[in-house]
């Protein structure tokens, strides 16, 4: 839900990226691999959470009654590929509703757990889980309810749109409150000996399947991600001149418009969390500026060597300082750090103010064109140069810029020039790339990434990164080339822009 970068612990280790981003995590629920036939079960919360579910087959063509009547066989190779689509939504929601289950009865339910933490701490842990719960019940009993009257399934996309347009607004709640949850989760687990003890006892039960807790607290995130990939493989193999194939449209941008609802909520909570943070955290020297602000967020942050050319009696030279800058999507904050957790505002400039321009070999018409040239010759730093327009005090400046890396001054440029609504580029004309390792953003202009996400390039630079925009959720932002292979089928290309094109609503030319 595309883009926030608060870092979670997993049993203090491990780490997963923020929703602020939409991501396509490969669920980790508890599939059950039962015979279709079996005598229903019965799953108990507490008494007045009772679910009862008959257990499914992984795919549609190993059900029992499939295979009894040669259901399969009697098909076009499209149509079964389009039911066992179908039935992959059944049966995963199935499998992710068992898995809240044990969420809710092992550790929210938990007594022993609850008597380590307050109320409030359970709150933002919790969140509400069990409407989630009782959203996908109704959902799943829906489906299950069309899977029992026929087999052979004609259409879902009715009940996915209606669910995704009403039943499912729990989820936009509980995927906003994602920031508070990953806090809390980190302050218990490194403060609170107790709950740790208590949390990894419960983690060790079988019915846990050594999992641990944040595994099944994700699991809502995970899902709502997934709904839309579903939908739209459905879409893929429904004929285009059907009526079917517009119910399932409809129901895919009923979805996709509820994932980027719990984007937003995710990412308005976590963008006002961090301004408060950063607002504390500066000590004006100059005018005061009025930072937090619900229709502002960070963009990048980061440390530059400003180089200033003095010019002496008899000679001339350069000096340089250290510079820490806050980009925000309307306004630029410069600073100088006193500590980790504390700044000088030097200067500030609106965002559409601000003119930044790449420093050539040949000296330009800049004042610090020498300072530049000799720089060039001499350093290792990677130049570029920044123009204030207007400044805080209605003055007009330069700066002379240095970045350590290559990739960092093209990402600070790319960052200072863009002016809010993206590129205009031809998608169609752009390389594509598919992620062949996991990748968790640690800066605010980065991209997390899954396995087999595609993603467009922009941009390439040559130690190593690359900027692209995520194919399945149009997040824009930077990544290691180290983590992607590219796409060269042209049939591969083309199918990938008309999913695309799908999943977001774009004109891809295709």
């Amino acid at each position: 839900m595309s883009q926030p970068i608060l870092k979670a612990v997993v049993e203090d280790k491990e780490k997963f990226s923020s929703l602020g981003r939409i991501k396509n995590y490969k669920e980790k629920a508890l599939d059950i691999d039962s015979d279709e036939e079996s005598e229903p079960q019965e799953q108990k919360l507490d008494d007045k959470v009772v679910f009862h579910y008959k257990p499914l087959r992984s795919t549609w063509s190993q059900l029992s009654v499939v295979k009894k009547n040669g259901l399969s066989e009697g098909i076009s190779q499209e149509e079964r590929k389009r039911q066992e689509a179908i039935f992959e939504v059944i049966s995963s929601e199935h499998s992710y509703l068992l898995s809240l289950e044990i969420l809710i009865r092992m550790f929210k339910n938990s007594r022993e757990l609850s008597l380590t933490m307050t109320k409030t701490e359970s709150h933002h842990l919790f969140s509400n889980i069990t409407d989630v719960y009782e959203a996908s019940k109704k959902f799943f009993e829906e489906l299950e309810a069309r899977h029992q009257n026929n087999i052979f399934i004609d259409d879902i996309s009715d009940i996915v749109a209606r669910h995704a347009g009403c039943t499912f607004d729990p989820y936009v709640k509980y995927c906003s409150n994602e920031v508070y949850q990953q806090r809390t989760l980190q302050r218990l687990l490194a403060t609170n000996p107790a709950f740790k003890e208590v949390l990894s006892r419960i983690e060790s039960h079988e019915d846990c399947r050594n999992l641990p807790m944040i595994s099944f607290l994700i699991l809502p995130m995970q899902r709502v991600t997934r709904l839309p990939l579903l939908m739209d493989t459905i879409c893929q193999k429904t004929p285009k001149d059907s009526a079917k194939y517009e119910n399932c449209k409809q129901a895919l941008k009923e979805v996709s418009k509820l994932v980027r609802l719990c984007n937003e909520g995710a990412r308005k909570m976590e963008r006002t969390e961090m301004m408060y943070t950063i607002n504390s955290q500066l000590e004006f020297k100059i005018k005061p500026f009025p930072l937090v602000s619900s229709s502002r967020w960070l963009v990048k942050r980061g440390e530059l060597t400003a180089y200033v050319e003095d010019t002496g009696l008899f000679s001339k030279r350069t000096s340089k300082q250290q510079l820490y800058f806050f980009l925000f999507n309307d306004v630029l904050i410069i600073t100088k750090k006193k500590s980790e957790e504390s700044y000088n505002v030097t200067e500030y400039s609106l965002r559409e103010q601000l003119l930044v321009l790449p420093c050539e070999e040949e000296p330009g018409s800049s004042p610090a064109r020498s300072a530049a040239g000799m720089l060039q010759r001499s350093s290792a730093s990677h130049l570029f140069r920044l123009l204030l327009l207007c400044n805080h005090a209605g003055d007009r400046g330069e700066m002379l810029l240095g970045a350590e890396t290559q990739s960092d001054r093209a990402r600070w440029i790319t960052a200072l020039g863009q002016d809010g609504d993206g590129h205009h580029t031809d998608r169609t004309t752009l390389a594509q790339v598919e992620i062949i390792r996991t990748y968790t953003a640690k800066q605010a202009d980065e991209l997390s990434l899954q396995v087999a996400d595609v993603v467009l390039v922009y941009q390439k630079v040559n130690d190593g990164w690359y900027e692209g925009e995520r194919l399945r959720d149009g997040q824009r932002g930077w990544f290691p080339s180290e983590c992607a292979r590219e796409i060269t089928c042209r049939a591969t290309l083309d199918k990938n822009m008309e999913r695309m094109g799908r999943l977001l609503g774009l004109e891809t030319n295709v």
